[in-house]
């Protein structure tokens, strides 16, 4: 019942190249800092990240990126990181991209054993027709474009079929937990982390503050310890902002 590991590193250290890992935050909000920073330490290679973003290029998943450890992403969003777009125009990094909703429901469906699901998000567009390129050459031909999804109709209106996402391991955050594994998560951090802590193999949960069981008020549990196999303390957590903007004051008014 005591799944505490000493450090983010001794958690992570059987993780095999080419794994498949979910890795938890929106942006640079909620991320696994320690999990993803041992990762690096450790090397592992070839690894398909599920995430909707890749951090930014010095930090989260984007560290990872950097040397060239993910070998493709599933995301929704990509915008923030140069590194992501030299990568995959050159043809280095394969990249499935997906509408955000449907992106945390294939993952939820993944938890709930949903082999697939209907969706109208999509419907009649690249993400259903397929066309989308997923992989380019090194000299910018694409080698590897999407594939058309199933469409139906459901009450006069079109769905595209979507299919669930499972991890090997999934790499979560939460504010507090105890060492059997129940979380709680803080706030807007919460965003990808519950869904993800469902859907795969191996569940590594870091957490700000690690507390003594029955100390979290059961009806304050998010993830219940029953989908977590490992938690770890956190080190230490820089907590950057992803982009901050500066609101000029209008004309004539005081600053």
């Amino acid at each position: 019942m005591n799944k505490v590991y000493q450090s983010a590193l001794d958690a992570c250290r059987d993780i095999p190249d080419g794994a498949t890992i979910l890795a938890g935050g929106f942006g640079l909000c909620g991320i696994p800092e320690n999990c993803i920073a041992a990762l690096r330490e450790l090397g592992t290679k070839d690894l398909v990240v599920v995430s909707n973003n890749c951090g930014v290029d010095d930090f989260g998943l984007g560290v990872l990126l950097r040397n060239k450890q993910i070998r493709k992403m599933i995301s929704s969003y990509v915008g923030e990181n140069k590194e992501f777009e030299r990568q995959y125009l050159s043809g280095e990094l394969e990249v499935e991209l997906t509408p955000q909703g449907t992106l945390a429901e294939r993952i939820r469906a993944g938890g709930a054993g949903i082999p697939a699901f209907y969706t109208p998000t999509g419907a009649h567009t690249a993400i259903s027709e397929g066309g989308l390129p997923v992989l380019y050459n090194a000299d910018g031909s694409v080698k590897k474009y999407s594939e058309k999804k199933e469409i139906r109709s459901f009450n006069g209106r079109d769905y595209v079929l979507e299919p669930a996402i499972q991890g090997d391991f999934a790499i979560v955050k939460a504010w507090k937990g105890d060492r059997y594994g129940n979380l709680v998560y803080r706030k807007t951090a919460m965003n990808f982390n519950p869904m993800m802590a469902t859907a795969a193999k191996v569940t590594i949960a870091e957490v700000e503050e690690l507390v003594e069981v029955g100390s979290l008020d059961p009806d304050t549990i998010h993830t219940p310890g029953l989908y977590v196999h490992r938690v770890v303390q956190g080190a230490k957590y820089e907590k950057r902002i992803e982009r901050r903007t500066v609101q000029k004051p209008a004309a004539g008014a005081k600053e």
